[in-house]
């Protein structure tokens, strides 16, 4: 059974930056692709980011791209998720997952995610 762990976390002004890890047991992740997910208040999870299963490819969303770079440390087990230039409209729940590449669509059981707040 996989377990998903993000952290890292917090309340950031407007402009601020934040790295979010996603540390995984339970399954060595270094054959999957990994993404990155957030859902705030009142919306349904939306995809933000994906790195391939050895990182020489990564995906974003419009939303987020050219601010948010996605990474992973196989040997660590954990993908990271750096957040720049942060907006209020990125306060969310952030989640990772191991994906299908090009429909992004999650493998396995949620974790509980890490709360991203962006104040004004």
């Amino acid at each position: 059974q996989v377990q998903l762990v993000e952290s890292g976390g917090g309340l950031v002004q407007a402009g601020g930056s934040l790295r979010l890890s996603c540390a995984a047991s339970g399954r060595a992740i270094n054959t999957y692709h990994m993404g990155w997910f957030r859902q705030a208040p009142g919306k349904e999870r939306e995809f933000v980011a994906a790195t391939y299963w050895s990182g020489v490819s990564t995906y974003y969303a419009d939303s987020v791209k050219g601010r948010f770079t996605i990474s992973r440390d196989n040997t660590k087990n954990t993908v990271y998720l750096q957040m720049n230039t942060l907006k209020p409209e990125d306060t969310a729940v952030y989640y990772c997952n191991a994906v299908s590449w090009s429909t992004w669509r999650p493998s396995w059981d949620w974790g509980r995610g890490t709360q991203v707040t962006v104040s004004s």
